[in-house]
């Protein structure tokens, strides 16, 4: 990547890496927060659901956004309270919830920003097809080498709890 020789081992640039992507995520997180009132998770969940007229479950939910079920069932609950996302009972199943984006929730998701940041969504762009796809398949080797595949995980930028009421410590 064109680095100069800094004297780190190769292991140690791999991990001064990761801490700076890390620390990307996290600064993106706060800014996702700060201009929307909501977490990464939290705009998955309404992008999910925005694009799936007449609803979905939560386990269908939690299966499109990578997050495990009872990360999703928090996540409806707080979207529930602020009145972007509703529940009814399935017209097929009454046991069974269907959850919809209310009005106000796809105005809100409107103005959110990208899950991305900016510069890193451009930046990849420009990028040709094959270019975007070898980063991808880097990504998830890494992903891989570090045993990640099993952990909670959305598909898009989003790090660790931020203390807020819309994200309670330890919650998405």
């Amino acid at each position: 990547m064109g680095e100069p020789d800094t004297g780190m081992s190769v292991e140690q640039q791999i991990v001064a890496a990761i801490r700076r992507i890390v620390r990307a995520v996290d600064l993106h997180s706060r800014h996702l927060l700060d201009s929307s009132g909501l977490t990464g998770p939290q705009i998955a969940t309404l992008q999910a659901l925005a694009g799936v007229p007449g609803g979905a479950s939560p386990t269908t939910i939690a299966r499109t956004v990578h997050l495990s079920q009872a990360t999703v069932t928090g996540i409806l609950k707080r979207l529930e309270r602020r009145g972007l996302i509703a529940r009814r009972r399935s017209e097929t199943d009454g046991r069974a919830a269907v959850i919809e984006i209310t009005a106000e929730g796809a105005r809100v998701l409107e103005h959110a920003p990208s899950l991305l940041q900016e510069r890193f969504r451009q930046e990849l762009e420009r990028l040709q097809s094959w270019e975007r796809h070898q980063i991808l398949a880097t990504l998830q080797r890494v992903a891989q080498l570090m045993d990640a595949e099993r952990l909670d995980a959305s598909p898009y930028l989003v790090s660790g709890a931020l203390d807020s009421p819309a994200a309670p410590s330890g919650e998405q």
